[in-house]
């Protein structure tokens, strides 16, 4: 089921989702099943799965010189997906990406995607690799997601990169994108980002989901200009319990967002981690009843592969 379906079945009773990385190469689904487990009980609709492009490293070689070696630390997107709609019986929602990909390479997973009966997508550029300044695509890859949005739209009206192709079937993808309530980082406003996050949605897609945010102020004005600008799609809020000190500094680096004074100088003031992650608890259940209490029509957690803090928040509000 698409996610706007689960939506409008919810009747505004508030949805439970949230976002899982597949394990470390090396690792099997049996990971990945053990942090869902404990989050079934709130009876999410759907889950993300996100997607990890090609990284490179240089190994030296005993000649001294460098060979080049493709990495992918994180893959399984797809198969974790599978595995997930076969257990659970849940819609399991795999992220696409530019980087890395060529159009065809897309056109190929999208096919299949829906051969597997995944109905729901999240199209995104994805950062760029650690070796770059600036996000650069694969030759013949899609450079901005606005272009990715437009290549599964096309497969949904049965257009394919063949266009010799005749009587192609049509895909049904529903489209999901990023929102940023602090602006992406490479913008140079939030109202300029908002521009092409309304051609994102011009182009196909149907949802949107932040990027995690600690402050609902932000999130709330977002909203508002995003409807001022005319978009109408469901608004998705994406949160993250804080967790440990370090986070202080690393989020806003990561993630280029600020921490409200008064969460962090609780952090500052905790004795140790586990004080933080009591603090970044109850943060985000406040955050979550506000939310509710708004009509937000789905809460979106970042797990991170952790259940535990996740699962004490969801206690609270669901």
């Amino acid at each position: 089921m698409k996610v706007t379906q689960h939506i409008e079945n919810a009747n505004g009773k508030p949805l439970f989702s949230f976002e899982i990385l597949p394990p470390l190469k090396g690792q099997n689904i049996q990971s990945i099943f053990d942090s869902i487990d404990p989050l079934m009980e709130f009876n999410p609709p759907f889950i993300d799965v996100t997607y990890h492009r090609e990284e490179y490293e240089y190994k030296e070689l005993p000649s001294g010189l460098l060979q080049k070696k493709v990495v992918k630390k994180r893959p399984g997107t797809v198969g974790i997906c599978a595995g997930i709609q076969n257990k659970y019986n849940v819609d399991a929602i795999p992220h696409i990406l530019c980087g890395g990909f060529t159009k065809e390479d897309t056109e190929n997973l999208l096919i299949d995607l829906d051969f597997l009966g995944i109905d729901n997508v999240v199209a995104l550029r994805g950062d760029a690799l650690k070796t770059e300044t600036y996000f650069h695509p694969e030759k013949d890859g899609n450079m901005y997601a606005t272009e990715l949005v437009t290549q599964i739209s096309n497969l949904n009206n049965g257009i394919y990169l063949d266009e010799d192709l005749r009587n192609s079937a049509q895909t049904n993808f529903c489209i999901g994108v990023a929102g940023y309530p602090e602006k992406h980082m490479e913008a140079p406003s939030l109202d300029s980002d908002i521009h092409f996050l309304k051609q994102k949605i011009k182009n196909g897609a149907e949802y949107i989901i932040t990027q995690m945010f600690f402050d609902n102020k932000k999130f709330f004005d977002f909203v508002d200009k995003c409807r001022a600008a005319g978009i109408t799609v469901p608004i998705i809020p994406g949160l993250k319990p804080i967790a440990t000190k370090k986070q202080l500094n690393l989020i806003p680096h990561r993630f280029s967002l600020e921490l409200p004074d008064d969460l962090i100088m609780a952090v500052v003031k905790a004795k140790d981690n586990d004080d933080v992650k009591q603090i970044g608890i109850e943060w985000c259940i406040a955050q979550s009843k506000e939310l509710v209490a708004a009509g937000i029509p789905v809460l979106h957690y970042y797990s991170m592969g952790k259940a535990e803090n996740i699962k004490a928040i969801a206690k609270e509000v669901f």
